[in-house]
This record gives C-alpha cells, sequence and structure tokens, in this order.
C-alpha cells in the first residue's frame, strides 16, 4: 500500500519525463521533415509508415496502452530519420521490443501469484519514454552549436543510443526472467535475501537473462551498423553498467520514496549513454 502512495504521490516525475522527452523529439521530426522533404521526400515516407505500422502493432497485442504505442511509433520514425536505409537502428529496437514482450509474458502465472507481473493494458508512455527516451534524443542535435556548425559526434551518438537500447533491454530481462527462473534475490546495497520483485534485487539468474539480452541487440546492431569490436565492447559495458545502476537507484533512492520506477529507469539509461559517449569520445581522440 505503502508502494503506491509513493507511485502516486512522485507521478509528477513520469509527467515530467514526458514534457522533456516528447516535445524535443516531436520538434526533431517536424524540423527533418520541413527541411528534407522536398529535397528527399523517400525517407520520410518509409519513417512515417515503419513508425505508424509498428505503432498498430504494438496495439493490437496489447503490449502498450494507446498513448503507450503512439509514442513508440514517434521514436521509430526519430530513429529511422537518424539511421535511414536498411542498416539502421530500427533492427535493434524490433529486437527489444521482441525479447521484452516475450520475456513479459513468461511465466506470467507464477508473477501474478508474486503480485509483480505487468498490468494486462501493458506499457504505458512514460515507461516506454522513460526506456527509449534516451535513445530517441541522442541523435538529435539540441544547440545551436551543433546545428550551426556540424560538430555534432553522430558516430559517438550512435554508441550512445546501442547501450541505451542494450540496458533497456538487460534492464526488462533481469527482472521478468529472474522472477521466473528462480535463483535467491539479493539486495545490492546489503546482498541480504530479499522477496522477489523488491526494488533494487539482483539474483545471478537475472543478471545473466539481462547480460544475454544486452548482448544480442548489441551483436544486432554491430551487424547492421557495422561497429566495430571496440565499439561494441564500450555498448556492452555501458548497458551492463547502467543495469547496475538501476538496480543501485532502486535499492536507495526509489525504495526511500524519492523516485519512482520511470525516474529510476530515465536516469539508468542516461548513464549508460552518458557512459558509452564519454568512452567512445575519449577512444577517438586517442
Amino acid at each position: 500500500m505503502k508502494e503506491r502512495r509513493d507511485q502516486t504521490r512522485l507521478h509528477w516525475q513520469s509527467q515530467l519525463i514526458l514534457l522533456l522527452v516528447i516535445p524535443l523529439t516531436s520538434a526533431f521530426v517536424l524540423a527533418q521533415t520541413a527541411q528534407r522533404w522536398p529535397f528527399t521526400p523517400a525517407p520520410h515516407i518509409q519513417a512515417f509508415v515503419i513508425g505508424t505500422a509498428f505503432a498498430a502493432l504494438v496495439w493490437i497485442l496489447r503490449a502498450a496502452t494507446p498513448a503507450a504505442a503512439l509514442t513508440g511509433g514517434l521514436f521509430t520514425i526519430t530513429l529511422y530519420l537518424w539511421t535511414p536505409g536498411w542498416r539502421t537502428l530500427l533492427w535493434p529496437l524490433l529486437a527489444l521490443f521482441l525479447l521484452t514482450f516475450a520475456a513479459t509474458r513468461f511465466g506470467r502465472r507464477r508473477k501474478e501469484s508474486l503480485g509483480v507481473a505487468e498490468g494486462k493494458r501493458g506499457r504505458t508512455a512514460s515507461q516506454v519514454v522513460a526506456n527509449l527516451g534516451a535513445a530517441a534524443i541522442a541523435g538529435i542535435p539540441i544547440s545551436a552549436h551543433h546545428v550551426w556548425l556540424g560538430l555534432y559526434p553522430g558516430r559517438v551518438a550512435l554508441i550512445a543510443a546501442i547501450a541505451v537500447l542494450g540496458e533497456a533491454t538487460a534492464d526488462t530481462l533481469s527482472s521478468e526472467l529472474g522472477e521466473v527462473l528462480g535463483g535467491e534475490p539479493y539486495m545490492l546495497t546489503t546482498f541480504r535475501r530479499v522477496p522477489a520483485g523488491t526494488d533494487g534485487a539482483i539474483s545471478l539468474n537475472g543478471t545473466l537473462a539481462g547480460a544475454a539480452g544486452a548482448a544480442i541487440i548489441i551483436a544486432i546492431a554491430a551487424v547492421t551498423l557495422r561497429l566495430s569490436s571496440t565499439e561494441s565492447a564500450l555498448a556492452f559495458v555501458a548497458a551492463f553498467v547502467g543495469l547496475f545502476i538501476d538496480s543501485l537507484l532502486g535499492a536507495t533512492l526509489e525504495r526511500r520514496g524519492w523516485l519512482n520506477n520511470d525516474a529510476v529507469n530515465a536516469l539508468s539509461t542516461l548513464a549508460a549513454a552518458l557512459l558509452a559517449a564519454w568512452a567512445a569520445s575519449a577512444i577517438s581522440r586517442l
């Protein structure tokens, strides 16, 4: 009951995440369309068709609420406009959706008995933004310095976005599969045994499942986007570190009622993006 009251009291954090990300990505899509449509309309037509199809699929499968499905469609358009063609970020995004959709429904009866199953309406818009927002805005030049001087580090941003997709997949698989596959969950900060579903708890099976999910996402990105072995390793390490930051925030700030789950997810994906971008930028200067 206390957890439910805390989530309601902290709902403003979910609203803030939406207000920070949705207008920015929408403005990027509108600006790209207005600037490039007269010269190269094909990528924009493809982006809107794919984004609409993805949103419809998510809604038909009841994987998300209508608002969340539209949000996912917007992010799909954004990522495609950033990386158009066959070599696109949409391949790892599709893999993320399939893996997390399957993991969420795997062992649902056991999750319901533990009281940790996802709602039957699917994910909300704030959950989608918390998990994928950092990947969507990674490719958006958000300062005049970047826009007018063309100094935005596209390759570094690409590694950051891939790390976000890897972390989001790892987080979902570690929690959804860890609760079903068994294994004793421990609190990250105290290493004491706690009930399944406790904020900040980790288990060996859940961690391995999360690491495997991140590895799959990054392997797909490496093939489709021609990542080097170093770039792939950086994205994986950043995603894996982000997974533990998620657990650390859950064990501390979320348990104390200072952050809700959307804020924890947003901060952990942002941490993965920043770590990947910093490491990739540092290596590129060597």
